[in-house]
């Protein structure tokens, strides 16, 4: 499975992990949840460790961890955060989508 963060999103993660502290073998958490206008949202959040069925992915010294079910959607996805006068946050660019909704938040496959 290839999920790419761009430096940028690295750099935001690891600010996030810094102030939640989840010590050595923590990570991010990237899935994909059913919900949404469009049938499944991205969910992201930072955990102690992995699941043991879990895919770990690393980049720059961080720790990406995806479940097997999301990993099905999350192959190829480009994660980065931007900023900008709308707000800032993270945004997938997700090639294996088949549509999405009007506000962004959510993806069809």
């Amino acid at each position: 499975m290839e999920l790419v963060l761009t430096d940028t999103a690295v750099s935001e993660v690891k600010k996030f992990m810094e102030a939640e502290n989840p010590g050595d073998q923590g990570g991010l958490r990237v899935r994909v949840v059913p919900g949404g206008c469009s049938g499944f949202q991205y969910a992201m959040n930072i955990e102690e460790s992995p699941a043991d069925t879990d895919e770990v992915i690393e980049k720059d010294g961080l720790k990406v961890f995806v479940d097997m079910f999301s990993a099905q959607y999350l192959s190829g996805v480009e994660i980065d955060y931007v900023s900008n006068v709308m707000g800032s946050g993270f945004t997938f660019n997700n090639p294996n989508s088949s549509g999405g909704c009007g506000c962004g938040s959510s993806f069809s496959a």
